[in-house]
This record gives structure tokens, sequence and C-alpha cells, in this order.
């Protein structure tokens, strides 16, 4: 498996494994990714902000996220307290494709930008998430994030997260 930059031409099989993605939440019951985002623009946003990754094998990929090292403006007024106050990595809209169900592709996701992000001497990864999404909230209990408040992103209350890196 190979995890690198999304490119232009990725955009059709990225948007695939966001509509699986965003079937799925509503199928788990989720609230989640049900209001018309993500959507391609969000794609071509990341792609234009260099924000875009994927992890892909020799079939093609296997997921899809944006890790956005930079500020984002909702995190500036957390309900709680982050765990530092410096540089930071941001990561929003990890998604899986269907055939990658069951092989951890979203912990390896995480488990490369943590790298990405130490290679780039940031040693804070912070992520939101809806308090219905339980599978990335088993993510971040399993890779030790830990719960600092609660944020306002995308017209809703999320679930803040961060993790010190070492």
């Amino acid at each position: 498996m190979n995890f690198r930059k999304a490119t232009y031409q990725d955009i059709d099989e990225i948007w695939e494994i966001l509509q699986f993605a965003i079937q799925s939440r509503k199928n788990d019951g989720s609230a989640q990714w049900q209001n018309g985002y993500p959507n391609q623009d969000s794609i071509a946003e990341d792609l234009e902000t260099g924000s875009a990754y994927v992890i892909e094998d020799e079939h093609g990929i296997l997921a899809y996220g944006a890790a956005i090292f930079g500020i984002e403006p909702a995190y500036n007024d957390i309900q709680g307290a982050w765990l530092t106050n410096g540089d930071y990595v941001v990561i929003h809209r990890v998604a899986g494709a269907k055939r990658s169900k069951g092989m951890g592709i979203a912990t390896r996701f995480f488990n490369e930008v943590e790298v990405l992000a130490k290679s780039k001497n940031i040693f804070s990864v912070k992520v939101d998430t809806n308090f219905d999404n339980v599978a990335m909230l088993c993510i971040m209990d399993k890779l030790g994030y830990q719960y600092c408040g609660e944020v306002f992103v995308g017209g809703g209350v999320r679930k803040a997260f961060e993790k010190v890196l070492s």
C-alpha cells in the first residue's frame, strides 16, 4: 500500500469512495454527512490546497482524506480545551472504499498522517467527528486521541479530539 497526495486524476475514484461513505453513515443511522457535504467541491478544494491524500494498492484507491496543515477556524472556539496551542494538522473527510472494509484502512490513514506531521515537525493532530459516528469514535479511542470538548463545524456540534505526537 502507498500513501500519497491525491491528484486531479483521482477525483472520480475519490467521489465514489465518499458516496459510499455517505451512504454508510446513513445506513448506520448517523446524521453526519447527510446534508450535501462532503461533495465534489470539497474534493476540489482539498486538491487545490494540497490537503488531499489517498492510500492506494495495485487495484486503486482504498482511502481518502484531507490532512490540513494550518488553522481550522472552527477550532479557535472550542467548548473545552485543546491539549496544545501550537501548530497542528487537522484530519477531515476520511473515507474508505467499499473493498477496504475490514482492512483497518482508516486507522492506517491516521497513522500515515501522524508520520507525515512529524516529518514536518508538527506534533499535534486535531480531529472532530459527529457524536453518532461510532466507527470514528472507536478509532479515536484505539489510537489514543483525547476528547477535548466540542466545536461547531459544518452546521453542527462535533466532538473534538487531539493527539500529541512524541
